[in-house]
């Protein structure tokens, strides 16, 4: 490679055309972040010069070009630029504004110094004048906005390019998204035009210690490569280190810049396969836990764990992508390695949106409120498989029974990330099959393992204390919810599948402060004062009254499957503490859940209907969270 420190005006003097690769990232340089800091530089040069001092120069850092072969006479000179878009895009837009301050103050004779530097003369010679023109040219993100910006010939034609972005006193819009080219023109021809209307010297004067500050006083380190250059490597150099970009633009322009070794056309790979990742939902964020990364970076890091069958240090996601494309054998090419991408972005949204009606959006929904985001390799594994839809139902439905299953038994979810990981490793080297899966569940033991048995489930649905206790409020409304499908699936229901349900409210029917309107079993009432005594013996070990056996009974009652359903919110608030006639009439009017119809019938509602109606549930919920051998 070979290296040289230019000024401004010399890394834009010569016939030729700075090109961002299409692959790289659009332009994210801000005010808040670089541009004032910029500002402040040129203005300490300007200021010197127009005070007669010595200059030293303001290094702006280094940019990497890659030159591209030139075929024929016609055309400008194209070097890529590997590194330091970023700069140089900024440096266009400065020139663009200087030119615009010059406009607005009357000094239009010293544009000509700037034109040089931003537009490439002869149009004749060139293949395409409309690109060719311009000294930089951006990726397409930034296309569009970038030639209306730098064609404007005064401050009246960039407000008539961008007429949304404007108010009708022809100022910038407050809490606007704008073009980035346009904010940065309007930020730092309104900065120029202060400083030469300024009263520290004519505005003539400085005017010209303006334009020599920015194109004599700053400097780059320019870095051509070389036929022999790795431009990879040295982006890695450059970048893999830093904080600035993500995994995601890192592994993309690995893709794209080794398509050309894989004999593969790199832009219309990116047109047919890759554009589509560029879409906002695949920058958007994604929390886990504290981690907040890109959905991209969440989609690689799945892929790569189903690809490579092992965990992947998220932290060095890019480093394991280089590892996976290193140690595949065959080694895929860059076409091979988005085409996978796309084929497990597929299924990816279906997992993650869990709203289609494919087997992996129905797991979406039915563990949506257990947060096991360490099922996903293995989920994608079963979707991506040559199986039919009904196999691949039948291994989702046995994970959605051992997840709910230990979650109803008050068991930790906190070894899922092994046991995914072993079930994946164990599918990948034998069959993914729905019996081989059941057959790995099966073997697992241990409290952090294991898939509690039918006894084990049924008596933690119809004794546990689930809500208040081992279920959020979210898990129990899944819970009931895919109840009432199941309850809907026995009868002739003109509406056979549950509607959205998650809007409802958690309704205890006898309420956890029953003792207002609830009388004990022969009639004896009891105030909340008694109530937390009977608490606080419980957990002392004392004995108990008949009648405080009967509160703790209740008590525990409260929380049980039986005693739970479903309703209307402000139903639900409006009759939460009430007795069970008043309650009745609420739901004989209000509700058609099957969850709730059978409760019209009743007489009443004790501790004895809460243990029959859990009995019930609890068979039900045996057959729709089934364990098989």
């Amino acid at each position: 490679m070979k290296s040289e420190t230019l000024t401004v005006q010399q890394v834009f003097q010569d016939r030729r055309q700075y090109c961002v690769p299409f692959y790289q990232r659009a332009y994210v340089w801000t005010l808040r972040n670089q541009w004032t800091a910029l500002w402040e530089d040129i203005h300490e040069k300007a200021l010197a010069r127009v005070q007669g001092m010595a200059i030293t120069p303001h290094f702006l850092g280094a940019v990497v070009l890659e030159p591209q072969v030139k075929e024929g006479l016609m055309g400008v000179d194209t070097l890529h630029i590997i590194d330091g878009q970023q700069r140089l895009t900024t440096l266009q837009y400065i020139l663009g504004s200087l030119y615009l301050a010059l406009e607005s103050t009357g000094l239009c004779e010293f544009q000509p110094a700037l034109l040089g530097c931003m537009q490439n003369s002869n149009e004749g010679t060139m293949r395409n004048p409309v690109v060719e023109r311009f000294k930089l040219w951006p990726t397409f993100r930034d296309e569009q906005h970038y030639v209306r910006s730098l064609a404007a010939q005064s401050l009246d034609e960039l407000r008539k390019a961008f007429p949304d972005s404007f108010t009708q006193h022809g100022s910038l819009r407050v809490h606007h998204a704008h073009p980035p080219s346009l904010e940065a023109l309007w930020f730092f021809t309104r900065t120029f035009v202060k400083w030469i209307r300024s009263d520290n010297a004519s505005p003539q004067r400085n005017a010209e210690a303006l334009i020599m500050a920015v194109l004599k006083d700053l400097k780059l380190v320019s870095i051509c490569l070389e036929a022999e250059d790795d431009a990879q490597v040295i982006f890695e150099t450059l970048n893999g280190r830093g904080a600035e970009l993500h995994a995601t633009d890192l592994i993309r322009n690995y893709i794209f810049m080794r398509a050309e070794h894989d004999g593969v056309n790199a832009m219309a790979l990116y047109e047919e396969q890759w554009k589509g990742f560029e879409d906002s939902y695949w920058s958007e964020r994604q929390r886990r836990g504290r981690l907040s990364k890109p959905r991209m970076e969440w989609l690689i890091h799945a892929t790569l764990q189903v690809e490579m069958g092992c965990e992947i240090d998220l932290s060095r996601l890019y480093n394991e992508y280089r590892r996976y494309v290193a140690t595949t054998s065959p080694s895929p090419k860059a076409d091979q390695q988005v085409m996978a991408l796309n084929r497990y972005a597929i299924h990816y949204k279906a997992l993650i949106k869990a709203s289609s009606t494919s087997p992996i959006g129905r797991l979406a929904q039915r563990i949506a409120a257990y947060d096991v985001t360490t099922l996903h390799p293995l989920a994608l594994l079963i979707s991506v498989s040559d199986n039919a839809d009904a196999e691949k139902t039948a291994m989702y439905d046995d994970l959605v029974s051992y997840v709910v299953r230990r979650a109803i038994c008050g068991l930790t979810p906190k070894n899922y990330n092994n046991v995914f990981m072993n079930a994946l490793r164990h599918l990948s080297k034998t069959c993914i099959s729905a019996q081989e899966l059941r057959n790995n569940l099966n073997a697992l033991g241990g409290e952090a393992s294991r898939w509690p048995s039918d006894a084990e489930f049924f008596n933690a649905c119809t004794c546990g204390s689930l809500f208040p206790g081992r279920l959020d409020a979210p898990r129990m409304r899944s819970l009931l919810t895919e109840l009432e499908g199941a309850l809907r699936r026995t009868v002739k229901c003109e509406e056979p599948v549950s509607p959205d349900l998650s809007s409802l409210d958690i309704d205890h029917l006898m309420p956890q402060s029953w003792f207002t309107h609830w009388p004990l079993p022969g009639g004896t009432m009891v105030t909340d004062t008694e109530v937390t005594a009977v608490d606080e013996l419980l957990l002392m070990g004392a004995a108990l009254s008949p009648v405080q056996v009967q509160i703790g009974q209740r008590n525990k009652a409260i929380a049980t499957l039986g005693n739970l359903t479903l309703l209307n919110l402000s139903v639900n608030r409006s009759v939460q503490h009430y007795d069970f006639a008043r309650k009745q009439d609420e739901l004989i009017a209000h509700t058609s859940l099957r969850l709730n119809v059978p409760l019209i019938s009743k007489d009443g509602w004790d501790e004895v209907q809460i243990a029959e109606r859990s009995e019930h549930l609890g068979q039900l919920a045996l057959q729709v969270w089934a364990k098989k051998g």
